[in-house]
């Protein structure tokens, strides 16, 4: 079985991890009002979820 030599360093344990962030949200238009939204969620200028009207907005 495979046993590490040395022990790896703070400094290289932390580069290897230097790649780990979250990429940020892809918006998608609103198919009824063609604002920008967060994928599967409510468009908050329209109020509409696909083709449904789930709010209703005041403007």
């Amino acid at each position: 079985m495979a046993v590490p030599k040395k022990k790896n360093s703070k400094q290289r344990s932390r580069k290897r991890r230097a790649n780990w962030r979250l990429t940020q949200p892809n918006p998608d238009k609103c198919p009824h009002c063609a604002a920008p939204r967060r994928p599967h969620r409510v468009c908050r200028e329209c109020g509409y979820y696909g083709e449904r009207e789930v709010l209703v907005v005041e403007s």
